[in-house]
């Protein structure tokens, strides 16, 4: 498994809130859904992404927002303007507010589960419906934006939640994806099992956006990501990784690696930022949580695919690093799952 495939191995919407949002200026909507991620592409027109915070980091004076990526210095993000083509990724629960221009004041406010009202709270379901999954002050409106949300945690990994800043910001010449084109196609249909299909299609989207992203310049990829660039530290990785039930020693690693025990445990300290054995810990623990979504998994059974010897050394580990046991993990993860509270199909 290579890097960006194992940090890639994740995202699995289930009944993602996908909706196709036509909007005549001026407007304005603030998101606090709290959802852990949030994709968003322009088909036509423009909208600006305006973070919480002052926006104190401006622009190139063009009216394009710094925020590009990093993020990673727990600084305001600079409010981003996307033009058509242009993608961008919020990460929650952070609110944020979608709007025609920067300094439009907010109308509207999406909750919890994709539930729409005013400032004021008066329901918009009804007022803003302009068709299935299509959702906006005006049919023939000016801007266009595709909005696909993760709605729970459980449906991305947590490594990849980790790797990403605050907002992403691919522009339409940084990345070359069919896929947003068929998201528009296929989202006001209202065929069988389309749902199944919208979150096959944001699955692909995002994973083509993240390694586009990855594979920029200033993207800020997590010090394990860089290090699979190291000869030493790399191998090592890999090999956690790739074989993460392995009854793995620092003293085998080293030997696999070709280097000291000692000069191991210094230079992956010293690269990825924690020992081997801690990272290894992590990496069973982020898939044993995965596998806990899989309702048909026991926690026997995923203990041992993580390399542990039985359900009650896994408990332990997961509650002391999670704060839940596995158990109540799996009954959060499906109890959270918000009911749907607008209807857009």
């Amino acid at each position: 498994m290579d890097a960006l495939a194992g940090l890639l191995d994740g995202p699995r919407a289930r009944g993602a809130f996908l909706l196709r949002m036509v909007m005549a200026p001026p407007w304005s909507v603030r998101v606090e859904d709290r959802a852990p991620l949030c994709v968003m592409c322009v088909s036509r027109g423009e909208a600006w992404i305006i973070p919480d915070g002052d926006g104190s980091r401006s622009g190139d004076g063009n009216g394009n927002g710094s925020g590009s990526g990093s993020g990673s210095d727990g600084g305001a993000e600079a409010p981003v303007r996307l033009l058509p083509g242009d993608l961008a990724i919020a990460r929650g629960p952070a609110p944020y507010t979608v709007a025609g221009a920067a300094d439009t004041p907010p109308q509207a406010l999406i909750g919890p589960g994709g539930a729409c009202h005013t400032l004021y709270g008066e329901p918009l379901e009804e007022t803003m419906r302009l068709g299935v999954r299509t959702w906006g002050n005006a049919p023939d409106g000016r801007d266009t934006l595709l909005v696909g949300t993760y709605r729970v945690e459980s449906e991305v990994s947590r490594r990849l939640l980790d790797a990403l800043p605050p907002l992403l910001h691919l522009p339409a010449d940084a990345w070359a994806c069919p896929l947003a084109p068929v998201l528009e196609e296929e989202i006001s249909r209202d065929e069988p099992g389309q749902s199944v299909v919208l979150d096959r299609v944001l699955d692909l989207l995002l994973i083509a956006a993240v390694r586009a992203w990855f594979a920029r310049p200033e993207a800020a990829a997590p010090a394990w990501y860089r290090a699979m660039g190291d000869p030493v530290v790399g191998t090592a990785l890999r090999l956690l990784q790739n074989e993460p039930a392995h009854p793995w020693t620092v003293a085998s690693l080293a030997a696999r690696a070709g280097v000291s025990r000692a000069a191991l445990a210094r230079r992956f300290t010293d690269l990825v930022g924690e020992p081997p054995m801690a990272y290894l810990t992590g990496w069973r623990l982020t898939l044993a949580a995965d596998l806990l979504r899989e309702t048909d998994t026991t926690v026997e059974s995923v203990a041992r695919r993580v390399g542990y010897g039985g359900a009650f050394a896994f408990s332990a580990a997961f509650k002391r690093v999670r704060g839940v046991s596995p158990q109540e993990y799996r009954a959060g993860r499906t109890a959270s799952l918000p009911e749907r509270q607008v209807s857009l199909r």
